[in-house]
């Protein structure tokens, strides 16, 4: 059994090595390079595992999980994390440095406890956040969230037009409807030892800008993408077109893990790879 426990925090912080020059700096961390930075209103969640205790029902005390927790989060809370932490003097503040500190801290304090840390999530905003798996390796996950707005059709072009309309009903309607999709790309891989970083963000970025947003963003997907002029443009079809588009096209050395579309906020798809139609 799994127990998640959230909390937040706000922090400012800054991509720049004060030894380096600024031509260097902003080799390595691009346009986000600043001896000042910035902040974010951070979200963390740790993830604790168990079996759950026939004499109380519970697999940990939540109390226990939330104030450990709580500890390890308050000394980063309103500060410059690259300024005023100790943890963050010699590796730059990133998500992903981020979440591997508070593991560490928080397995520390947690120690002795019944359960055990398998993971933690921290998300800077609603569309950037990394997963630490509690596994022995350094592999970690990275989470960029995108939303466009795309019409279609569902019409199966091997069926005849009677049987689409029994099948699909209002969503064969021949003039199409739109949805405002949500797609969530993960990738996963080992952050740099000097960036602290899993990816290149920047080049991450211009990946899904060309090959999510600028294939499929205002389009209507039954005429206006070629993945779909003779397959029927169902969110798991739109859900393995996007796999396939980026599966090649991630900066190394990080992988394609995840590609998750929503439809509607009760429809969710995810695909992992592997078998596809």
């Amino acid at each position: 059994m799994f127990l998640r426990r959230r909390v937040a925090f706000s922090a400012g912080h800054a991509y720049w090595f004060p030894d380096r020059s600024e031509a260097e700096n902003r080799a390595l961390f691009g346009r986000w390079a600043s001896p000042w930075g910035h902040g974010h209103n951070y979200v963390v969640e740790v993830w604790v595992a168990g079996d759950v205790d026939s004499s109380h029902g519970m697999v940990v005390n939540l109390v226990d999980v939330d104030k450990v927790l709580k500890s390890v989060v308050a000394p980063l809370a309103d500060r410059h994390l690259s300024y005023e932490v100790p943890a963050f003097r010699q590796r730059p503040p990133t998500l992903e440095n981020i979440a591997v500190h508070i593991a560490e801290e928080f397995r520390t304090a947690y120690a002795g406890m019944a359960g055990t840390l398998t993971g933690v999530m921290v998300r800077e905003s609603p569309t950037l956040g990394v997963e630490w798996l509690g596994t022995e390796t350094r592999t970690m996950l990275l989470t960029r969230r995108l939303d466009f707005a795309a019409a279609h059709r569902l019409h199966a072009p091997s069926l005849g037009d009677a049987e689409n309309a029994a099948l699909f009903g209002r969503c064969n309607n021949p003039h199409g409807h739109g949805h405002n999709y949500g797609v969530e790309v993960t990738i996963s891989g080992e952050p740099d030892p000097v960036t602290g970083m899993l990816v290149d963000l920047s080049a991450f970025d211009e990946v899904l800008e060309r090959e999510v947003m600028g294939h499929f963003d205002h389009k209507h997907l039954n005429y206006d993408v070629e993945e779909f002029r003779s397959v029927n443009p169902t969110s798991e079809n739109l859900t393995l077109a996007i796999w396939r588009r980026l599966e090649g096209a991630i900066p190394a050395p990080a992988r394609l893990h995840r590609v998750v579309v929503e439809e509607t906020d009760r429809n969710r798809f995810e695909y992992y790879g592997g078998e596809t139609a």
